[in-house]
């Protein structure tokens, strides 16, 4: 445990990464939400104002799980740290910035319920579907988005350090292949009804602690291909 709150110690010395990008992405979109809430109060528009803007700083947890492999892991292993290591340590130190973020979000949607969406009536954090089962939920389906995220890019980085970017790009476009036929038998098959009314059934909640346990698939897969990569 020691070596592995080193590799934790290791990926925050780039405090920029794990840390401040992602809340001056999160907090960005924030105040650029409000500029546009304030624009369309001011032309009269008083109904409900929903932005999605609060999913920015997930898309780049993605870049943020490529660039804690592609970036540390070779300077880890001239350290003598194992791949078990590295991984664990990578993966909670991603875990702890999420844990951050989704403090920052359910803290952000409390503080906007309570103030009637800024006094605007217009609402970034607690969006209707992420709140239906509180604030507690909201938070880890947050957390299980972004960690998401970010195994995707680290997944795709191992990938890219054992086999390079050729079988990268294939296992990317084999992956994209995968979900158009997927979308394609659903569409076939009349499915869509069945597919909408199980997501409303299981909820944002539901649906985030299922997102877990491919966080976990994937995660794990991550690193047996990590186990025999080149830094």
């Amino acid at each position: 445990m020691n070596r592995t709150l080193k590799v934790v110690r290791l990926q925050l010395i780039n405090r920029q990464t794990f840390v401040w990008l992602p809340l001056i992405i999160l907090f960005g979109a924030f105040v650029l939400s409000l500029l546009v809430y304030g624009i369309v109060q001011a032309a009269g528009a008083d109904g409900v104002k929903i932005s999605g803007g609060a999913q920015a700083p997930l898309w780049y947890f993605g870049v943020v799980g490529a660039q804690a492999l592609t970036r540390t892991f070779p300077f880890s292993q001239a350290l003598s740290v194992t791949r078990r290591e590295f991984f664990t340590g990578t993966l909670l130190t991603a875990g702890i910035t999420a844990v951050v973020l989704s403090v920052v979000f359910v803290i952000g949607g409390v503080l906007e319920q309570a103030t009637g969406g800024w006094g605007m009536n217009g609402y970034f954090f607690s969006m209707p579907w992420l709140w239906e089962a509180g604030p507690l939920a909201a938070g880890v389906i947050f957390f299980a988005v972004a960690m998401f995220f970010f195994v995707i890019g680290f997944w795709g980085a191992t990938i890219f350090k054992r086999f390079g970017a050729l079988v990268t790009t294939v296992t990317l476009v084999g992956a994209g292949l995968l979900l158009v036929v997927l979308i394609g038998i659903v569409t076939l098959t009349r499915s869509w009804p069945a597919v909408i009314e199980g997501g409303a059934t299981l909820g944002a909640f539901g649906m985030a602690l299922w997102g877990l346990v491919l966080i976990a698939a994937l995660a794990s897969s991550s690193f047996l291909t990590l186990r025999r990569a080149t830094p």
